[in-house]
């Protein structure tokens, strides 16, 4: 596990029977997300709510475009996250409205004028890498200069494969959904490339499970060192 100063951080995310994220690559994971039970939709706000920032990754910002604010419980807009190392996320994108605050990480090569457009929709901009962004580092940087205590993760298979693969990950929580999707290339919940042995697992630890509305809810401890 990192040994920097970092936030507690926990990937919450939705997944089929058989682990996907989506119907297949390049579409919105909204299509799957609209047959969760409305308890757990407002468990979904209501987690949001609980934390000081979300993370998402900016593939899924482009095909998502998701607001990631809390709507369907009473609670504080927490920071919104995207690290993005070329400064390329569209200045469209709904996480660049001013509904709740955001947080842009880019790389210091970036191009300047990028950053200055961001800036210009409102949002802050860090550096936290050379050629891209280095998590370990943002994580820092949240905890030490915008005071983040605890960071959801609503990441694709991309983000959460970089956050577990850097020891930055403390639980992980699914809402599990009665579908099978199948397709050996569809996005799944971590992505990255093969391991070729067991010692390269992620373990975890389940330590609640539930229904919320007709949903099964799991939660898990990431085990480190053991």
């Amino acid at each position: 596990m990192s040994l920097r100063k970092r936030p507690y951080v926990l990937i919450m995310s939705e997944i089929t029977v058989d682990g996907k994220l989506t119907l297949q690559r390049g579409v919105s994971s909204k299509i799957l997300m609209k047959y969760m039970d409305h308890e757990t939709e407002i468990l979904l706000h209501a987690t949001r709510a609980e934390y000081d920032a979300i993370m998402v990754g900016s593939r899924t910002i482009a095909i998502d475009n998701s607001y990631l604010t809390v709507r369907l419980v009473e609670g504080t807009q927490p920071l919104r996250v995207i690290p993005n190392s070329m400064a390329d996320i569209s200045l469209d994108a709904n996480v660049l409205s001013r509904d709740a605050p955001t947080l842009i990480a880019v790389c210091a090569q970036a191009p300047s004028d990028r950053v200055t457009a961001i800036r210009e929709k409102g949002a802050d901009v860090v550096v936290a890498g050379e050629t891209r962004v280095d998590l370990p580092l943002l994580l820092q940087i949240l905890a030490e200069r915008y005071g983040v205590r605890r960071l959801m993760v609503e990441g694709g298979p991309t983000l959460n494969y970089h956050m577990l693969h850097n020891g930055l990950v403390d639980a992980v929580r699914l809402i599990h959904l009665p579908f099978i999707v199948g397709g050996e290339n569809t996005p799944s919940l971590v992505g990255g490339p093969h391991i070729t042995s067991e010692e390269e697992m992620h373990r975890l630890r389940l330590t609640d499970h539930y229904l919320c509305g007709s949903n099964l809810v799991t939660e898990y401890t990431v085990l480190y060192g053991e």
